[in-house]
């Protein structure tokens, strides 16, 4: 059985090609990418001890192997900091399997405080699994038609993997889903996670377990939606940690003059002040 950390190497090493690191290319290879002993002879480790991680057999790595790894296969800054992630919760699968359970969904005032400063723009608190917590009534006025607030308790992950329209309203599906999947390995502990991450494989499939369990960091670029309403729209994404709480505050900025002028209109005809879900 793997592990996190050794289905992450092993995916890196299977998408990265020796003519990238400076090797050459030796011809027709059993696997794709970059072979099990070049990979160890660039980190400085044996091929077997390579292979212990990446089966998981080696749940401890200790921090220089990491770095050398990450070295090794020019990882950048947000790949390292996933794989020290995944480090740290492989080591603890080795303690008592811990129990799944949902995150908090209450947000602070002083955060509730802090969204409402931002009216009217576009904005909302969020947490990793895709729970939408608090949102600005712009933020109702954009995603009101997309069919994701149509429930009690809205969620980013559920509503892209399971609602037909997501693949309409998303312009870039494919690049949403890579990062809703990816969010669920960086919530604030696996037991709040694991719950959601069962869920979703059975209801969602493989278009779900081939992207949470590939381990791609995704590279948030513009959001760029279908508005039933408003046309094209194209959204630069800020996203604030908000780290005590394992929740953010996302804040969606007009990434050209005629998405600001859509979303103008949008704001405009939205009524209602800000909703807090819990």
């Amino acid at each position: 059985m793997g592990t996190p950390l050794g289905d992450f190497i092993r995916a890196k090493r299977d998408s990265t090609q020796p003519e990238a690191l400076g090797l050459p290319d030796s011809g027709r290879r059993r696997s794709p990418g970059l072979r099990r002993m070049d990979l160890a002879a660039l980190a400085g480790i044996s091929v077997e001890y390579l292979t212990r991680i990446e089966q998981g057999r080696d749940r401890n790595p200790s921090v220089a192997v990491v770095n050398a790894l990450a070295d090794a296969l020019h990882m950048d800054t947000a790949e390292r900091e996933h794989v020290r992630y995944l480090t740290k919760i492989t080591g603890g699968e080795c303690s008592a399997h811990p129990r799944p359970v949902p995150p908090r969904r209450e947000v602070r005032a002083s955060v509730l405080a802090t969204l409402r400063l931002l009216e009217p723009g576009i904005a909302a608190v969020t947490n990793r699994l895709g729970d939408v917590l608090a949102r600005t009534s712009a933020f109702d006025a954009v995603y009101a038609a997309s069919g994701l607030l149509d429930g009690d308790q809205p969620n980013l992950t559920r509503y892209a993997f399971t609602d037909d329209r997501a693949r309409t309203f998303f312009a870039d599906w494919g690049e949403v889903a890579d990062e809703q999947a990816f969010d669920l390995w960086r919530a604030p502990s696996i037991e709040n996670s694991e719950w959601l991450r069962a869920e979703m494989a059975q209801v969602a499939g493989p278009d779900f377990t081939s992207r949470v369990n590939r381990h791609v960091v995704p590279r948030r670029g513009v959001l760029r939606l279908n508005h039933p309403a408003a046309g094209a729209l194209a959204l630069t994404r800020e996203i604030l940690e908000v780290a005590a709480d394992g929740q953010q505050l996302v804040v969606f900025l007009p990434a050209d003059e005629a998405t600001a002028e859509a979303v103008e209109r949008l704001a405009r005809q939205a009524h209602g002040r800000l909703r807090s879900i819990s």
